[in-house]
């Protein structure tokens, strides 16, 4: 056989499989052209008294706080991530045509408000105490933290005034006390504070990982510590629970732990396994998460904040918790 004979079979071996790998993706997505988040009827809220809002599936319910793990209302609205305060509820679709997605704003009642079409692979979502400000990460290239290869995309929405801030790296850097710019800055796992315009977040560059906290206002950033990522503000604004990389190093797994914010100091949590996640607070003594089983399936589970007892198995089945007033 032919050098150019064979050249010629791998290139068309290589089409056949790269369509069926797109067929097979297209099998499984949703429509392109899909709406915005639908299925609830209107008028037909989340559920009222004490509950959370967790992804069953990719599917957005709830469970009761007093039972989580029992039954839980399950909605047609469908999300890669999700997270809700004070009736806003925020949903990031999944991605289509291997990389368009949306952001949708809702009300209680899960009527959209705000469609924001991105483009990346959904991967973290928060919205404020008050449900004025949310915030998202994309993945843009890789799928991984744990990797070097991979780059992020953060915005921010105030959905009061309606400023969008497509990407965090439109802000001003100061590093170490110093103004700062690098072609490899990325951002990721926003918080927000009480007053809706200051928040934390991770910023990586040269191969490190920062806490850092910005000034929506102000369009600034600054750096505060290295090694913490994807924080969460406590509700009482004292603490920020994170995950560190073992020994600095994001391929070895990361430690769920709780820094105070006045002190500096910081608490490894009693879960030891290796957390990749936002984690959320329950109250100012829970700090919940999620983590994924070696089939795929997600589970939330809870640790108490100070660093004492066990895990406990929060929600079955379900990942990206959020408190439901």
């Amino acid at each position: 056989m032919t050098s150019l004979r064979r050249r010629l079979i791998v290139t068309v071996l290589a089409t056949v499989v790269l369509a069926g790998i797109a067929l097979g993706y297209a099998a499984l997505a949703p429509s392109a052209a899909a709406p915005a988040p639908s299925g609830v009827a209107a008028g037909s809220p989340l559920g009222s008294g004490p509950r959370l809002q967790v992804l069953t599936n990719g599917l957005l319910s709830t469970v009761t706080r007093a039972d989580p793990g029992g039954p839980r209302e399950v909605t047609a609205v469908r999300c890669d991530r999700a997270h809700a305060a004070a009736g806003t509820v925020a949903c990031l679709t999944p991605a289509q045509a291997l990389t368009a997605t949306s952001l949708v704003v809702m009300d209680s009642a899960l009527r959209p408000r705000t469609t924001i079409p991105l483009t990346g692979f959904p991967n973290r979502l928060r919205v404020s105490a008050s449900g004025r400000m949310v915030a998202w990460t994309l993945f843009i290239d890789g799928h991984s933290y744990a990797t070097t290869g991979f780059s992020t995309q953060t915005g921010v929405l105030d959905t009061r005034t309606g400023r969008t801030v497509k990407s965090l790296e439109e802000f001003a850097v100061t590093l170490d006390g110093r103004p700062y710019r690098n072609a490899d800055v990325n951002f990721w796992g926003v918080t927000f504070t009480a007053d809706d315009n200051r928040f934390y977040a991770t910023l990586s560059t040269g191969g490190r990982r920062y806490l850092v906290e910005g000034d929506f206002a102000a369009g600034t950033v600054r750096t505060l510590r290295d090694n913490v990522e994807c924080p969460s503000l406590s509700p009482d604004g004292s603490r920020i629970a994170f995950k560190a990389a073992i020994g600095a190093d994001p391929a070895q797994g990361w430690r769920l732990s709780v820094l105070e914010v006045a002190g500096g100091r910081i608490t490894p949590l009693a879960e030891t396994r290796s957390v990749d996640d936002q984690p959320a607070w329950l109250d100012d003594r829970t700090v919940a998460y999620a983590l994924q089983t070696g089939d795929g399936t997600n589970n939330t589970w809870s640790v108490p904040a100070d660093g004492s007892g066990t895990p406990v198995l929060l929600v079955p089945g379900a990942n990206s918790p959020a408190v439901l007033a």
